[in-house]
């Protein structure tokens, strides 16, 4: 039985990455131009502060949600604190200019010693398609995308 693959014997070094300063515009032709699907933004030192996927771009015209108010009585009316947060959220990306306004801030990485088994477990459970690999202080090393598990199982297979 072989050694387990390690995330860096998968993962591309050589990142496309975002500044969190960039405009939208240039943000959605770098990722179009490269054909990549989702790019780490990283900072001047190289640590990754989030993800902009390609989804994160795409904003449809029923995603802003007006928040829920509730008439509790003639002129007093409440709305869901819940509902206030992500009509925020949704209209901050909506009419946002930079990557920092629209890229994802929690996201998932590992490091370059997680194996590809690893790797497939945090792309189902997370349901995410990229995987940003990072050393133990935030610094990005590589990536690995969905695309690059299926080319390894064909190569093993």
């Amino acid at each position: 039985m072989s050694e387990p693959q390690a995330a860096r014997s998968v993962m591309t070094p050589d990142v496309v990455t975002l500044s969190p300063d960039q405009t939208l515009a240039e943000a959605a032709d770098v990722l179009a131009e490269r054909q990549i699907g989702a790019a780490p933004v990283v900072d001047s030192d190289g640590r990754i502060v989030g993800v902009l996927r390609d989804q994160d771009l795409i904003l449809s015209e029923a995603r802003i949600h007006v928040p829920t108010t509730i008439a509790l009585l003639p002129g007093i009316e409440f709305t869901l604190p819940s509902h206030l947060a992500r009509f925020d959220q949704d209209l901050k990306r909506a009419v946002g200019s930079t990557v920092a306004d629209a890229m994802a801030t929690e996201f998932v990485t590992t490091g370059p010693d997680a194996t590809v088994e690893d790797l497939a477990t945090l792309m189902h459970e997370h349901d995410v398609t990229h995987v940003p690999i990072v050393d133990p202080d935030g610094t990005l090393l590589g990536i690995v995308a969905r695309s690059d598990l299926v080319q390894y199982l064909a190569r093993t297979t």
